[in-house]
C-alpha cells in the first residue's frame, strides 16, 4: 500500500512539474509553427507527399520545401528541402516519381529526391498545374498579354516595356488595381501543355478574362475530363469586372489541339451570381459545380449544381439546404459527393448521394479543408486545423469511421505551449434571434480570479470566427498575455443558415450591433473571471469599421483597435476595387441611395467619438484603401481622443511578414496595457 502511495506522489509530482514547465503562446511561437500546404495521395494510396513551409523572424520570410510521409502516419522524410521554393507537388500516375514547382516551372523527381527533370520552360512561367491520367498532358496558368499568341510576343513585350522611362500609368477602365497589385494589361490565361511534341497551346487565347477569375473563385476552377479529352473551367465573361460576380463554367474539347478562342468554348451554368469549381466525376457521366443566384452578391448560398453531360441537364442538389457548399470531391463510383460547409464556428465535411439528395455529415468538429479521396475509395484525407493546434493531414476511414492524425509537424513545440480549447455560448440578438460567441479562456485559467476581456469582430462582413489556428487574429495569442476572449458571430456570418447571413447588407450597423452588445453584456453578466473595468475591443476589414461605429455609439471599452477598417462609406466606395461589393450592401452607389451610406457611415459620427483608439492599416490595401485609416485617425486628433497610428508601407489588407507581425502584436498588446485600470 504504501509503494503504491509513493508512485501516485511521484506521478502528481510529475505531473505538477510538466504543468509548470509549460508556458504562454508567443510571437515566436506563431513563426515558429511549421505550415503544412498542399498535398497528395500516392497511387497505391500508402503515401502522402506535401508542402511544408518555415518561416524565420531573423530572415523575415519563409521558404516552402517538400515532405513525403506515410499514410500511418509513419516515415516522415524530406523529398526537396534546399533555400529554393519547391511547391505544389503530385504523384504521377505510376506513383515512381513526384512532379513540383520550382523557378515557376515544372520539374520532376525520383521518390528519393534524384533525378531531377525540368518538364517545362515556359517562359511568362507555370502556376497551378493539373497533370492528366496519362501524365503526357498538362493544364496551367500562366500571365500573358491577350494578344500574344506565342512566347516571343510576350518576352518582346515585357523588353520594351523596361525600356520606357516614364513611370506613368495610364488607365481606361476600372479593376485597374485588385487587392494589393496593379493589374496592368496582362491576363491569366489557361495553357495546356504537350508533352510528347513540346508544344504550349493557349486554351483561352485572345481572351481579356483571367482563367482562374480574380476574385470569387475557388482552389480548383480548371480541371481535365477522365478521358483527358476535354477541361472544364471557370471564368468571368463581363466587360465590367468592378461591378460583376458573374464567373462561368465552361467546357472545351481538346481532342485536337490548337489554340482556342471563345467560339469554341461551351458555357454550361446558367447563373448570372457566382458559378465555380466544376468536377468531373470519375466515370465521366457528370459535372458538379458550385453556383449562386443573385447576381452581384458574392456571400450568396453556393448550392451544387449537377450537370449531366449528354443531356446537358441542370440539377440543383441543395435547393433544400440552408448552408452553402465548400469544397467538392467525388466518391470513386460517382454516386455521391463530399463537401466542405461553414456550419456554426466549425467546417464540417458532409457526404451528398447524387440520386437522393441525402445528406450525410461525416466529420463534424474543428476546421476541415482540402479533402481528397484515396485512390480505393474507402478514405478520405483532409486538412484539419483547431483553435490548439496548425493545420496537420488527417485520414477519416468511410468503412468504419475513424479518424486518424497523419502529421504531427508542431508536436514538440505544442507540447511546451499551454492553451485552452474554445468554449462557446449562445445569447439573444436582434429580434431575439440566436447569436453564438466564441469564449476563450487564458493559459493557466483560475476561476477565483479576474480577467481583462478583448471582444474581437471579425470581417466579411460575411465571414465568421471559427475553431482555427490564425496566423494572423490568433485567438490563443490574444488570450495569451491574460486576457478572456469573446469573439461572437452576429447577424452576416456564414454558417448560420442564408438569412443569418443576408441580415446584415443595408443594415450595418443595425441588427449587428445589438447582437454584438449582447453577447458583450451577456458575457459581462454572466462569467465572473471577467474583470468588468478592463474591457477592450478589436477587429479588421469590416470588424474594423464596426470598431468605428462603436466609437461613435458606445462608451463601453477602455481602448479599441481598428485594423484596415471602413470610416466613411462614401469615399470608400469611389477608392475600393470591387463596386459590387458597396453596391450591394448599400443598395446601390453614394449619388442613387445616399441615405443609407450617411445613416451607416462612422465618420457622421465623429461628435461622439471618445474612446482611445489605436490604428493599423498597409499602404498596399486596394480593398479598403489607406485614406480610410489617414480620415479616421484626422479625426480623433481634431476631436482631442487619444489615438495612435500604426502604418505598414509594405503590407497589403493583411500583415503577412514576420518582423511587421511581431509590432503588430506588441503594439496591440502594449496599446491594451497602457489602458488598464488597476484596483
Amino acid at each position: 500500500m504504501k509503494r503504491i502511495i509513493v508512485i501516485l506522489s511521484l506521478l502528481i509530482i510529475a505531473i505538477n512539474i510538466q504543468a509548470q514547465t509549460k508556458r504562454a503562446l508567443t510571437v515566436e511561437d506563431l513563426w515558429a509553427m511549421k505550415r503544412v500546404g498542399s498535398y497528395d495521395v500516392s497511387p497505391d494510396g500508402k503515401t502522402i507527399v506535401f508542402e511544408l513551409t518555415k518561416y524565420s523572424l531573423d530572415k523575415n520570410k519563409g521558404d516552402t520545401d517538400i515532405y513525403l510521409v506515410n499514410t500511418g502516419g509513419t516515415n516522415l522524410r524530406a523529398l526537396k528541402n534546399s533555400d529554393k521554393a519547391e511547391t505544389e507537388p503530385h504523384f504521377s500516375s505510376d506513383g515512381k516519381s513526384v512532379y513540383y514547382l520550382v523557378g515557376k516551372q515544372l520539374w520532376k523527381c525520383n521518390l528519393n529526391g534524384t533525378n531531377d527533370k525540368r518538364i517545362t520552360n515556359f517562359y511568362p512561367g507555370v502556376s497551378g498545374y493539373e497533370l492528366n491520367k496519362k501524365n503526357d498532358r498538362v493544364l496551367f496558368v500562366a500571365q500573358v498579354y491577350p494578344e500574344c499568341l506565342n512566347q516571343k510576343c510576350n518576352a518582346e513585350k515585357d523588353s520594351a516595356k523596361k525600356q520606357i522611362k516614364s513611370s506613368g500609368k495610364i488607365f481606361t477602365g476600372l479593376m485597374y488595381r485588385h487587392w494589393n497589385r496593379w493589374r496592368g494589361e496582362k491576363r491569366s490565361h489557361l495553357f495546356l501543355f504537350d508533352m510528347k511534341t513540346n508544344k504550349y497551346f493557349d486554351l483561352t487565347s485572345k481572351s481579356t478574362s483571367d482563367v482562374p477569375p480574380i476574385d470569387l473563385g475557388s482552389a480548383n476552377d480548371y480541371s481535365f475530363s477522365p478521358g483527358g479529352n476535354e477541361v472544364a473551367f471557370t471564368l468571368n465573361p463581363d466587360k465590367k469586372l468592378a461591378l460583376s460576380t458573374n464567373n462561368e463554367v465552361y467546357t472545351l474539347d481538346i481532342s485536337a489541339l490548337s489554340n482556342k478562342t471563345k467560339n469554341d468554348w461551351k458555357k454550361i451554368s446558367v447563373s448570372k451570381g457566382n458559378d465555380n469549381q466544376p468536377v468531373y466525376s470519375p466515370d465521366g457521366k457528370y459535372i458538379v459545380f458550385r453556383s449562386m443566384k443573385r447576381a452581384g452578391f458574392e456571400s450568396d448560398k453556393s448550392d451544387l449544381i449537377l450537370y449531366d453531360r449528354k443531356t446537358g441537364r441542370l440539377k440543383n442538389l441543395t435547393e433544400d439546404w440552408n448552408l452553402s457548399v465548400g469544397e467538392i470531391v467525388w466518391s470513386k463510383d460517382s454516386k455521391s459527393v463530399f463537401v466542405t460547409t461553414p456550419f456554426q464556428v466549425y467546417n464540417v465535411v458532409v457526404k451528398i448521394d447524387i440520386d437522393s439528395g441525402k445528406r450525410t455529415k461525416l466529420i463534424t468538429k474543428h476546421v476541415n479543408s482540402a479533402i481528397q479521396i484515396s485512390p480505393g475509395g474507402n478514405v478520405l484525407f483532409f486538412k484539419q486545423q483547431r483553435s490548439t493546434q496548425p493545420y496537420e493531414i488527417f485520414s477519416y476511414n468511410l468503412n468504419n469511421n475513424q479518424i486518424l492524425q497523419i502529421t504531427h509537424v508542431n508536436r514538440a513545440r505544442l507540447a511546451n505551449v499551454e492553451m485552452n480549447e474554445i468554449e462557446t455560448f449562445w445569447t439573444k440578438g436582434a429580434n431575439n434571434t440566436p447569436v453564438q460567441s466564441i469564449l476563450v479562456k487564458p493559459p493557466f485559467f483560475d476561476s477565483n480570479k479576474k480577467y481583462p476581456m478583448i471582444f474581437l469582430i471579425h470581417g466579411g462582413p460575411q465571414g465568421h470566427w471559427t475553431d482555427d489556428f490564425h496566423y494572423r487574429w490568433n485567438l490563443q495569442l490574444f488570450a495569451s498575455k491574460g486576457y478572456v476572449i469573446v469573439a461572437p458571430n452576429p447577424r452576416g456570418s456564414v454558417g448560420y443558415g442564408q438569412k443569418f447571413t443576408d441580415e446584415i447588407s443595408r443594415d450595418w450597423g443595425g441588427k449587428v450591433y445589438t447582437d454584438l452588445m449582447n453577447s458583450y453584456d451577456y458575457a459581462l453578466n454572466n462569467f465572473k473571471f471577467i474583470d468588468k473595468k478592463n474591457t477592450f475591443a478589436a477587429g479588421a476589414s469590416y470588424g474594423g469599421y464596426m470598431i468605428n461605429w462603436i466609437e461613435g455609439h458606445t462608451n463601453r471599452f477602455n481602448a479599441l483597435v481598428c485594423h484596415d477598417g471602413v470610416f466613411d462609406l462614401e469615399s470608400m466606395y469611389g477608392s475600393t476595387e470591387e463596386l459590387w461589393f458597396p453596391e450591394w450592401e448599400f443598395g446601390g452607389p453614394p449619388w442613387v441611395n445616399r441615405d443609407i451610406y450617411r445613416k451607416w457611415s462612422p465618420h457622421m459620427f465623429v461628435p461622439n467619438f471618445k474612446t482611445p483608439m489605436l490604428i493599423v492599416h498597409g499602404a498596399h490595401d486596394f480593398r479598403v484603401p489607406e485614406t480610410q485609416a489617414m480620415e479616421l485617425f484626422t479625426s480623433l486628433q481634431r476631436m482631442n481622443v487619444e489615438s495612435k497610428f500604426l502604418y505598414f508601407p509594405d503590407e497589403t489588407h493583411f500583415v503577412t511578414k514576420p518582423q511587421n507581425s511581431k509590432l503588430w502584436w506588441n503594439t496591440i498588446f502594449k496599446w491594451f496595457d497602457d489602458h488598464k485600470k488597476e484596483d
